[in-house]
């Protein structure tokens, strides 16, 4: 039998979709396979456009995952501390080159910004995220109670943290921030979420966040969208395969008060705040469609007719249509409509979309909100931020009333987009500079010598511990770690106090890889002695 074409993440991807279900389904059930049979159906049809080979049918690619499935259900037991928890991923070292790199662009396109960066812990107190109540967040934690009986928990998410930061360089009676605005601070943290697993998102993933504190109008918005832009284009991302839907907390705020829900409303059955409820629920519409998003705002008190008003108002295609359907134009309104225009002069506009359905399902946004997806529609939001105003205040007290914005850049769906873009580099010839072996135990002081030298010269050098039992084996081994030249130091070479050195990536006329000769007191010149012997 052939090998499969299928992996341990997609066997692992095609079961988080659920087992099928045995006997007559109850109508929750029904719910449940449907969305399977979507997934199912999705993952299939992808997975035939990867492998493009007309003998993998979707059946037959549906038929190998079952089996892998089942075959991996059947495997011997082993440990199960042997694998990481559920929806956490390992990083071996070719996964850890990646990483880098993409965290490496995410720092460039701040620092270009002018951003600093930033870092906290990743246990927090559970009271930073409760204050918050409504959302899913709350209960996604990874909380529990430490040794001293605090309440922590592995943070969800680094907004609130940075509003911690920046309250500690506050007069908390006067509001005055110890610091000189506005701050531009990003960072890369590690957040923790119980969630269901599924392609794009993990338990546990790194977000790239970038707010800016202290200005209160949007040239911080503008400033945000103009750095996710860049990082797009730097990537070869353009906005043929990226948009960033943009929308207005504000503007949802006025066509929720049409129909009495207006912020701070207590909700009289658990005393929650009902217009937070409201745009989690809307937050959901292009997962679960109109007609449960109408149910789940009759849940909150909202009419049938209240509901369908506001889903129209949702699909409105421009601003000014929404402009109407509200009755006029609000200072709401002509902010987005300000961020639109100055966009044009940044070079932006060809990303930015207006879609009044766009909320961000997170309370504290306050104005200005955006999520950024793929055009193709295969991946949940790749990006998502928005004004958030009255955070700090909620935090700090009545005076703390510091405007702040920003934006959380998920690692997961943009390596997944990047990977069907064909945008990821090849690292296999990123290795170190060079492999040093010695022939034998005798010279491996040699070796050590000529690795210190080397690495003097600015070099990254794998010195080998033994080298191997032959010696093309060792060439091969260096090779194959993607190193740039390979020293072998051999006992004639070294009684003419030179070291033979290959470089395993420059060729000659004759299209054979250079070898040199270096002096071992003068192995700065190594690069000069190569040129030469590869136009010579």
């Amino acid at each position: 039998m052939s090998a499969s074409p299928f992996n341990s993440e997609h066997v692992g991807e095609w079961a988080s979709f659920g087992p099928k279900l045995k006997g007559k389904p109850t109508p929750e059930q029904r719910v449940a396979l449907a969305e399977r049979k979507e997934k199912r159906t999705a993952m299939k049809q992808r997975l035939f456009e990867e492998l493009n080979d007309p003998k993998w049918t979707e059946k037959k690619i549906e038929k190998e995952l079952d089996r892998l499935m089942e075959e991996q259900e059947k495997a011997a037991e082993r440990p199960e501390y042997l694998d990481g928890p559920s929806g956490t991923r390992d990083f071996y070292p070719p996964e850890m080159k990646v990483q880098r790199w993409l965290f490496d662009n995410f720092r460039k396109t701040a620092a270009s910004y002018g951003f600093e960066e930033y870092d906290a812990p990743v246990l927090e107190h559970v009271k930073l995220y409760e204050r918050k109540a409504g959302e899913e967040i709350v209960d996604q934690m990874y909380n529990f109670t430490d040794k001293e009986g605090k309440h922590v928990t592995l943070r969800p998410e680094m907004t609130p943290t940075l509003a911690r930061m920046v309250l500690n360089k506050t007069n908390l009676v006067t509001g005055e921030v110890r610091l000189t605005l506005p701050l531009k601070w990003f960072s890369i943290p590690q957040c923790w979420r119980f969630e269901t697993t599924q392609r794009g998102r993990k338990r546990e993933h790194y977000q790239w966040n970038m707010d800016i504190v202290g200005v209160n109008h949007v040239h911080a918005e503008l400033e945000l969208l103009a750095a996710a832009c860049q990082f797009f284009r730097g990537l070869g991302i353009g906005p043929d395969v990226v948009g960033i839907k943009v929308n207005s907390r504000a503007v949802l705020e006025a066509v929720l008060s049409k129909h009495g829900i207006t912020k701070g409303q207590k909700d009289k059955s658990d005393g929650g705040d009902v217009f937070a409820k409201a745009c989690v629920i809307i937050d959901k519409l292009d997962k679960i469609g109109g007609c449960a998003v109408t149910d789940l705002l009759g849940e909150i008190g909202v009419n049938a007719d209240s509901a369908a008003d506001i889903l129209k108002a949702l699909e409105a295609p421009t601003v000014d249509q929404l402009s109407e359907h509200i009755g006029g134009e609000t200072e709401a309104v002509g902010e987005v409509k300000r961020l639109f225009e100055l966009a044009k002069d940044y070079g932006i506009d060809d990303y930015l979309i207006f879609d009044a359905s766009v909320v961000r399902g997170l309370a504290y946004y306050t104005g200005i909100v955006w999520e950024a997806f793929d055009r193709r529609g295969e991946l949940r939001a790749i990006m998502g931020g928005g004004r958030y105003d009255r955070l700090l205040e909620l935090y700090g007290g009545a005076k703390c009333q510091i405007p702040c914005v920003g934006f959380g850049f998920g690692d997961c769906v943009i390596m997944e987009l990047l990977k069907e873009c064909g945008k990821l580099p090849d690292f296999q010839e990123s290795g170190v500079d060079y492999v040093v072996c010695a022939f034998s135990p005798e010279l491996y002081g040699a070796a050590c010598s000529i690795s210190s030298k080397l690495r003097a010269c600015g070099c990254t050098v794998d010195l080998m511990p033994t080298p191997k039992k032959r010696v093309a084996a060792s060439f091969t081994y260096a090779d194959q770690c993607g190193a740039r030249r390979m020293v072998f130091v051999a006992p004639d070479e070294i009684e003419k106090g030179v070291v033979r050195i290959k470089d395993l990536r420059t060729k000659d006329k004759n299209g054979e890889a250079v070898q040199v000769d270096c002096p071992l007191d003068e192995m700065h010149t190594v690069d000069d002695l190569v040129a030469n012997a590869a136009a010579n």
